[in-house]
């Protein structure tokens, strides 16, 4: 029996996604997805927001072939803290299909870091959403961000539309390559040419250092699913204008949904209505993660 028990009101990941109609690319990335324990290998960290179920990397490479992905970049799970051993051991198993993106404390040291490189990571994470840290971490990723950019690391921040006017001095301050999550989280009930994703466009604009993921439509649509239809003009706007920046992950397995559970083979299937030529196609889901993740 397992030590750690599931939040009562969580959503397990789709027991059997349909398969797409879309097939991606040759060599295509499904540049975020998560792994949780399992927890009795893996222990959830005793500061976790929430208990999940478990989804080990056997069923993500399940889903990887299913979809018709070859590689994957998997994002540590808050749920884990800053333990990042249940990363390490899916990218060991990933025999080179696999890069990640950890987290780690202010005070790494060399050696840590040296031993995450080995194992595939190429990227930090950092939680800017109020509702979801006890306090933002400016000062440790200053910090941080001096430890990793020798080994040409980047980092991956996670916030709110709303809360990029406060962010963006800091955030442009940041020396490497900078990957927001899911577009800034865009408010999808307001105009795509309105002020407040204006600003992220000038983020992305003014900034080249900045990539953006164009992911998980079933948290931004107030539509919801299967088409998401309200997020397309979002995404397929940051694609065709930053198509050498973007990339696309599933957000497997969806952690912290509360409204309903995606059907990944239906997700996968808005890809050629966001991103709708061969082009921007093979940038989004081959040459960008490729570039950021696989060239060092």
């Amino acid at each position: 029996m397992s030590a750690f028990t599931v939040d009562a009101d969580w959503l397990p990941f789709h027991p059997a996604p349909a398969k797409p109609e879309f097939t991606p690319p040759a060599g295509a990335v499904d540049a975020h997805c998560h792994v949780f324990g399992p927890g009795d290998t893996f222990p959830f960290a005793p500061e976790r927001r929430y208990t999940p179920c478990d989804a080990p990397k056997q069923r993500l490479w399940a889903l990887r072939d299913h979809l018709g992905f070859e590689r994957n970049v998997i994002v540590q799970a808050t749920c884990h803290g800053a333990d990042n051993r249940a990363l390490i051991d899916a990218l060991e198993d990933a025999n080179g299909r696999a890069r990640g993106v950890a987290t780690v404390r202010r005070d790494v040291g060399r050696a840590e870091l040296g031993q995450l490189h080995a194992a595939g990571v190429r990227g930090v994470r950092f939680n800017f959403v109020k509702r979801l840290v006890d306090t933002l971490p400016f000062d440790s990723l200053r910090a941080i961000a001096s430890k990793i950019e020798p080994l040409g690391w980047h980092i991956v921040i996670y916030f709110e539309a709303a809360e990029l006017p406060d962010l963006y001095e800091f955030f442009t301050s940041l020396p490497t390559t900078v990957v927001v999550d899911h577009m800034g989280r865009p408010d999808v009930s307001k105009a795509v040419d309105g002020p407040e994703f204006s600003l992220f466009k000038q983020l992305l604009n003014d900034h080249p250092n900045f990539w953006s993921k164009v992911s998980c439509p079933e948290r931004l649509s107030l539509e919801g699913p299967p088409a998401y239809s309200d997020v397309v003009p979002f995404a397929r706007r940051i694609i065709e204008n930053f198509p050498d920046r973007v990339m696309w992950g599933t957000d497997w397995p969806h952690p912290n949904m509360k409204s309903h559970m995606p059907d990944d083979g239906a997700l996968v299937d808005l890809i050629p209505r966001i991103a709708p030529t061969a082009e921007l196609q093979q940038k989004l889901l081959v040459d960008n993660p490729m570039r950021l993740y696989w060239s060092h």
